[in-house]
């Protein structure tokens, strides 16, 4: 079952963000946070985020910028102004795990998020910082960062889902995010698709005329997706 999704503002600071909210039929199973790709909300976030609150849970899609995006090309300055001071940065990804805190029937409720591309990154820099999070999930995102996890910091168990082609997320990037994980003392896990672009879980990278770098794999879109339920199954009462 899919739930329609509706507009839902939220601040950060004087910034004023249009998420999408997801409620669930009945009391909710948890609450999910989904950071979408640089681009923001698109039609593989929203339909994802309905899914989820079909399965039961309370969905907020996050809002990157408080402005619309003209197109994908557009958004790569929009993100890169955002990613360019760390704690502007985090300071707008847990704005929205606020905002998802707030919403009525949200008290109580155990909290994860994920996210896509940029939205990955987002997801891991939560859970870098020590969010009160379960669990962040990052689906071909971004491994860099501008601040290490400390030892101990992180709280959220860690589900990477990657595809072994992305250029924008190297070998050696990926050997420097497991060394951080391991520094940090992090329950952590990593997927490797191989033969697999950025952008596996979206069908719209293919259309999106850059085919050395994107590119939809539906079978590593339903294998990230089947290691997320599973994650979410040992987290989530049902």
């Amino acid at each position: 079952m899919s739930i329609s999704l509706i507009p839902h503002t939220y601040h950060d600071g004087d910034t004023v963000l249009t998420g999408h909210l997801g409620k669930p039929e009945g009391t909710p199973r948890g609450l999910i946070i989904i950071y979408p790709n640089i681009a923001n909300m698109n039609a593989a976030v929203a339909a994802r985020a309905s899914q989820l609150a079909g399965d039961g849970y309370l969905v907020l899609v996050a809002d990157f910028y408080g402005e619309p995006v003209k197109d994908f090309a557009s958004s790569h300055p929009m993100g890169n102004a955002l990613r360019a001071d760390v704690d502007v940065y985090r300071a707008r990804i847990r704005a929205a795990l606020a905002a998802g805190r707030a919403l009525e029937g949200a008290e109580g409720l155990t909290a994860a998020v994920i996210g896509y591309c940029m939205g990955g990154q987002a997801a891991l820099e939560l859970a870098r910082e020590g969010g009160e999070i379960a669990a962040a999930v990052s689906y071909h995102g971004l491994l860099t960062t501008n601040r290490k996890a400390e030892a101990g910091a992180i709280k959220a168990k860690i589900l990477v889902c990657h595809g072994d082609a992305d250029p924008l997320a190297t070998r050696e990037q990926v050997s420097a995010f497991w060394e951080e994980m391991d520094q940090a003392g992090a329950d952590w896990h990593f997927h490797a698709y191989g033969k697999v672009k950025h952008g596996f879980t979206d069908p719209e990278s293919d259309n999106r005329g850059n085919p050395a770098v994107l590119g939809y794999d539906a079978a590593a879109d339903r294998a990230s997706w089947a290691a997320t339920t599973d994650l979410f199954d040992s987290i989530f009462t049902k």
